[in-house]
């Protein structure tokens, strides 16, 4: 008697629906328009903004909504001393929650902490770590056919293994984080031209 209720119960309880959330990736020209899809099971809805800056000069700020598993919701910033890229992200539980965007980044100052960044052709520049940049990174880049080795700061979450692994299919190489002053490696490289590090779209999963 027992298991045939505890069938029953089963067989009349409400099917479990994926949740519906808002998607828009930005094309070409930067912009994009909602549409609706059905995230795979244990995802959020999100919504995610990558500004990325030239010193104190913004050079783009570009909006995204899709799905995203909890661990892809983070904030935090990658700086390589002519250039840094910023994410922030808003993620929700609830049916087509992600309507507004992702909050803009805040104000950022020195935390105290240093790493190395290449400055021309050498690697052994001084850089002041913004806001939530606990760690130094170290990566090499392909461009042109050469070799170009970048240095500089980055927040704890984007070096954890999940985001790291995305960064890396972006950059192409192996990203090498650390704690602790000048951990990435005072050694005079040839940085060769330093490109402007594209904005960290990979990191949100478009599953």
């Amino acid at each position: 008697m027992h298991l045939l209720a505890l069938v029953f119960g089963i067989v009349l309880l409400p099917a479990a629906y994926p949740l519906k959330c808002y998607e828009c990736i930005p094309g070409s020209l930067g912009t994009c328009t909602d549409t609706q899809r059905e995230c795979p099971s244990s995802y959020q809805c999100a919504a995610l903004k990558v500004t990325s800056y030239a010193g104190a000069s913004e050079l783009l700020s570009m909006d995204m909504k899709s799905c995203a598993l909890p661990v892809e919701c983070v904030d935090g910033s990658i700086n390589f001393g002519i250039s840094r890229t910023v994410l922030t992200s808003k993620c929700c539980n609830s049916e087509l929650c992600n309507t507004q965007p992702a909050p803009a980044p805040s104000k950022s100052n020195p935390n105290g902490k240093k790493c190395y960044f290449c400055n021309g052709q050498e690697c052994t520049a001084t850089l002041n770590c913004l806001g939530s940049e606990d760690h130094c990174i170290s990566t090499t880049v392909s461009s042109g056919g050469a070799q170009t080795v970048l240095k500089g700061c980055a927040s704890k979450l984007l070096c954890s293994a999940t985001q790291n692994a995305q960064i890396q299919a972006l950059i192409g190489q192996e990203i090498s984080c650390c704690q602790g002053d000048f951990c990435n490696s005072a050694s005079s490289i040839s940085a060769g031209l330093l490109l402007l590090v594209a904005p960290l779209v990979s990191l949100f999963t478009l599953s």
